[in-house]
């Protein structure tokens, strides 16, 4: 496959969107719905299967999935049953699995490229298969981590699966959790006991997006928790650390979301500008956009943020 020019950055750019895209999934109880956006012109269009933080849907996450899409990707946004649209009870015999069910909803996904590049018109022939990225954000991280293998002891049969799909070539991972065991709070401990990732097999090239002041009550650590999966993971890897940045990392969550507490524009379009470039880097796009914006930041002088690479 050959790249193509490089697309429209401006934020006009028109994008389109359909929704839901509904793709059946037996066992999971419900069929997965699914958002799929793209910018209205231009071939060979990589992909971007995204998963939300939890209680979000396919209508969260607008600055990032919009201004991706009018970067020159399409744009995959499932549902997961955590949401809040999907009103799952607590009690709910699938809610032990939900972090694998998760995974599940983005290997479905990319299991129905068809199905999806259908359900939007004019995107047939448009999409590149060969440059998929998954990306995430909090709960979302380490679903999409999985991806590019992440693994996790599920607390159900105590196994640790290989969950990495080789149709994945990147990865971005938002404001995701660290180590387990002693570094969570008692409460995480008792009520996430799937949050216990092992990075040690997570060798998919990604950017690892973490905000120096997000002060999570789900561990003892302290901010740079959000930073374990790029320490803790083998080379290939990238760090943005945003200045300032609480979890939703300046407002990605949505534009008016009530996830968002730090609206901050210019911190936003930090993580806009940066996960765009280089995801254009990663899958071998532009390698000239990711390229300015590190050296950019490399010398520690910007007030937003830093980049450091592995």
């Amino acid at each position: 496959m050959t790249a193509t020019a490089t697309p429209p950055r401006d934020s006009a750019v028109p994008v389109v969107s359909v929704k839901p895209v509904v793709l059946p999934a037996p066992g999971r109880g419900e069929d997965l719905r699914v958002r799929v956006s793209a910018p209205a012109t231009g071939t060979d269009l990589p992909i971007i299967v995204f998963s939300h933080g939890f209680g979000s849907s396919l209508d969260g996450y607008g600055p990032l999935t919009d201004y991706w899409a009018a970067g020159g990707f399409a744009v995959v946004q499932p549902t997961h049953l955590d949401s809040r649209t999907v009103g799952l009870p607590e009690d709910d015999p699938r809610t032990p699995r939900i972090w694998r069910l998760r995974v599940d909803d983005l290997k479905r996904v990319l299991d129905h490229l068809d199905l999806l590049e259908a359900a939007l018109p004019g995107l047939a022939g448009r999409l590149d298969r060969g440059r998929i990225a998954a990306a995430g954000h909090s709960f979302g991280g380490q679903t999409a981590g999985n991806l590019l293998g992440l693994r996790v002891i599920d607390p159900v049969t105590g196994a640790q699966e290989d969950l990495s799909d080789p149709r994945v070539k990147a990865g971005v991972l938002l404001a995701t959790a660290g180590r387990g065991g002693a570094d969570l709070t008692p409460f995480a401990a008792e009520h996430y006991p799937f949050m216990n990732p092992d990075f040690a097999h997570m060798t998919t090239p990604a950017l690892v997006v973490w905000g120096d002041r997000d002060d999570l009550p789900l561990t003892v650590r302290g901010p740079d928790w959000t930073a374990d999966p790029y320490h803790l993971s083998p080379g290939g890897k990238s760090l943005l650390t945003v200045f300032g940045g609480e979890h939703s990392l300046g407002g990605i969550p949505g534009y008016e979301a009530r996830e968002t507490t730090d609206e901050h524009p210019e911190r936003l379009a930090l993580v806009q500008r940066l996960t765009l470039a280089y995801l254009r880097h990663a899958l071998g796009l532009d390698d000239s956009g990711w390229a300015a914006a590190r050296e950019a930041l490399l010398d520690g002088d910007d007030p937003l943020g830093r980049v450091d690479s592995k």
